[in-house]
């Protein structure tokens, strides 16, 4: 594990492998833990950067919101790739980390060869919805500090989202329960407040502002990331998307063979010259 100091904050950030640099960002109550399984496979052909994002794992979780914003997210992770001496990566992001890896790719696009997103979205592009997000993740936020973490976790997993992961071995779904109770309840609380979808400024209208190489994946069983994913591989000038059987919004974690060989297919296409 490496602390980078950037911005203030400090970030943990878990390294392994050589080659070319494949960095990776978990979704929402995630950290660098849930890439390990899939970091052995990749690291024989990639040095693997999974980092703990603000508010996550062993990472920093700051009493201000604001400090969780997309654009300081951003920043901390081009400092993070400074530190590294890193100047460009192949960016992979989940869910949330699908919606950071796309910020990065528009905002900071000299620093991203090659982009996987998977079961990420551009954001709300309505208002109205806009308002409702921001509404429903204060809620939230507040049921993680006045309930407490456990309680929290348990009815996170509930959601329908997730409903095809109760399909997972026991000792599966109690990894992840486990790696959801280390994170920091200010951090969790926090990071729905200031990187939630609601206040995050939507990005479908710049999505033909990418132009690196873009693999997008969604599981078959996730309906509303189905149609997501679709439409935002149209939108990007040069995609391909990949569409999973028998998974749901984790596709990593209920099809991990299927993700590992998409990914590597992937980017073993790309040239890293």
């Amino acid at each position: 594990m490496t602390r980078c100091v950037t911005n203030g904050v400090q970030l943990n950030v878990a390294i392994g492998g050589q080659g070319p640099p494949l960095a990776l960002l978990h979704g929402f109550t995630g950290s660098a833990e849930t890439w390990r399984a899939h970091s052995a496979v990749w690291s024989k052909k990639f040095t693997t950067v999974a980092v703990d994002l603000l508010g996550h794992g062993a990472s920093d979780s700051p009493a201000d919101a604001e400090r969780f914003r997309m654009d300081w997210c951003a920043a901390d992770l081009a400092a993070i790739f400074d530190h590294l001496g890193l100047a460009r990566v192949n960016l992979l992001g989940y869910s949330m980390g699908g919606r950071v890896a796309l910020h990065m790719a528009v905002t900071h696009p000299e620093r991203v060869s090659a982009l996987v997103l998977e079961s990420a979205s551009p954001g709300l592009a309505g208002r109205d919805e806009r308002t409702a997000r921001v509404a429903g993740d204060e809620a939230l936020a507040r049921s993680i500090e006045q309930q407490g973490l456990e309680a929290f976790v348990d009815g996170w997993s509930r959601l329908p989202l997730f409903a095809s992961q109760g399909r997972l071995p026991e000792a599966a779904r109690a990894q992840l329960r486990a790696q959801r109770l280390r994170n920091n309840p200010r951090g969790l609380a926090n990071s729905l407040r200031g990187l939630g979808t609601g206040v995050t400024p939507p990005l479908w209208d710049r999505l033909q502002e990418v132009r690196c190489p873009t693999l997008v994946i969604a599981g078959a069983l996730d309906a509303k990331y189905v149609g997501v994913a679709r439409a935002m591989a149209a939108g990007l000038a040069a995609s391909r998307l990949a569409i999973v059987p028998d998974a749901g919004h984790a596709t990593h974690l209920e099809q991990p063979e299927t993700f590992d060989r998409l990914v590597l297919e992937f980017l073993g296409e790309q040239s890293f010259t």
